[in-house]
């Protein structure tokens, strides 16, 4: 698949315990795939969403561009007050966290119930 789908519940509403998952599709790689990325993570955040979830279970490629995509898409979360975690990496986006140790700097989950249910300090213990 070329390109990059980026895909979530459409609702214009936000409410201030909702959680956005943001479903990727394809690739994260220099050109048209991050600003795909970029847009979509920053219209949520202009909408005033402050946990997301990136669910990168169907992206197949990701390069080194890519990985500095998800660096800032963290940033611009977390500056803007929220928190961004990422689900379901494919194999190979997880070995290339692991080799750049970035697996560290982001909240990886498993399981979207999980993920969700980690956004809620009370429970995420």
């Amino acid at each position: 698949m070329n390109g990059l789908a980026a895909q979530h519940s459409g609702d214009d509403m936000v409410l201030p315990f909702a959680v956005e998952p943001l479903d990727m599709r394809g690739r994260i790689a220099l050109g048209d795939e991050i600003e795909d990325l970029r847009t979509a993570v920053r219209s949520l955040v202009a909408k005033g969403q402050k946990k997301i979830i990136l669910n990168l279970a169907e992206v197949d490629y990701i390069d080194s561009s890519g990985v500095g995509e998800l660096v800032g898409c963290f940033t611009t979360v977390r500056n803007a007050g929220g928190e961004l975690k990422l689900l379901n990496l494919s194999r190979k986006v997880h070995d290339v966290l692991q080799v750049t140790k970035l697996y560290t700097v982001f909240d990886i989950r498993d399981d979207e119930f999980n993920a969700v249910k980690s956004f809620d300090y009370f429970f995420a213990k």
